[in-house]
C-alpha cells in the first residue's frame, strides 16, 4: 500500500493498536488439503507457502503451552447446512463430509487433546462453540492463522473482535489465491479490526506467554 493511502487512513482515525493479553490461543483456520493438493479446485500456491509457517506457529504454541485451536469445514448431504454460502461458492462441494480434501496436512494434524472447530460458514464463531470454549478456557488473545486471509481468516479476526478476543493475524501464516487481496485484506485488518503481525513477531509473543 502507498505511503498517501496509510496517512489518510491515519488522518481518518483508523490503525489503533490492541493490547497482546495474558492468555492467548493459537487459532488455525481451515488449513487443509484441499488448498495445498494440486488437483484440488481450491488449490493455490499462496497456500502452500503458508504451510511451513502454521506448522512452526503449531510447534511454537505447543512447547509454550498455549493452546492450539483448529477449525475444519464439513458438509452434510448435499450441504443443506451451508446455506446460501455453499449455493454461492461451488467449490466447497469440497468439503462434504468424508472428503479427503477436508483432512489435515501432515504438521498439521491435531492432537487428541486438542478442540477441533468443525463449521459451515465463513467465520469460526458463526453458529459453532468456539466463544463459548475459549471463555472457558480463559482466553482473551487469538493469533489466527490459516485460509484464506480474504474469507474466512477475516471473518473469523472481525468476529473475534467482536467477541471481545483480541485478534492478531499472523501475516505469513494465512494464505491467499492471489498477492492483491492477500494485502489488501491485511492492510484493511491491521486498520480496523485486528493487529497483523510477522510469523516472527508471533512467535516473540508466544515465547513471552511461556517465560
Amino acid at each position: 500500500m502507498t505511503a498517501s493511502l496509510q496517512d489518510d487512513y491515519e488522518r481518518a482515525g483508523f490503525g489503533g493498536t490492541l493490547p497482546f493479553g495474558q492468555r492467548p490461543a493459537l487459532l488455525v483456520i481451515d488449513v487443509v488439503q484441499a488448498y495445498v493438493q494440486p488437483d484440488s479446485p481450491l488449490y493455490a500456491q499462496g497456500f502452500v507457502d503458508a504451510l511451513a509457517p502454521n506448522i512452526r506457529l503449531i510447534d511454537a504454541a505447543r512447547a509454550a503451552g498455549v493452546p492450539v485451536i483448529f477449525t475444519n469445514v464439513v458438509y452434510g448431504a448435499e450441504g443443506r447446512d451451508g446455506g446460501l454460502f455453499y449455493r454461492k461458492v461451488p467449490a466447497l462441494r469440497s468439503f462434504l463430509k468424508g472428503s479427503p480434501l477436508g483432512a489435515f496436512p501432515a504438521g498439521i494434524e491435531p492432537l487428541s487433546d486438542e478442540v477441533v472447530v468443525s463449521k459451515q460458514y465463513a467465520s469460526a464463531f458463526c453458529g459453532t462453540s468456539l466463544a463459548a470454549t475459549l471463555v472457558s478456557m480463559g482466553i482473551d488473545t487469538v493469533l489466527v492463522t490459516g485460509y484464506s486471509t480474504s474469507g474466512c481468516v477475516r471473518a473469523t479476526a472481525l468476529d473475534a473482535l467482536q467477541n471481545g478476543f483480541a485478534p492478531f493475524v499472523v501475516r505469513e501464516a494465512c494464505g491467499e489465491r492471489d498477492p492483491r487481496p492477500q494485502e489488501a485484506n491485511l492492510f484493511d485488518l491491521q486498520a480496523k479490526y485486528a493487529e497483523v503481525v510477522s510469523e516472527a513477531e508471533a512467535r516473540a509473543l508466544i515465547a513471552r506467554t511461556a517465560s
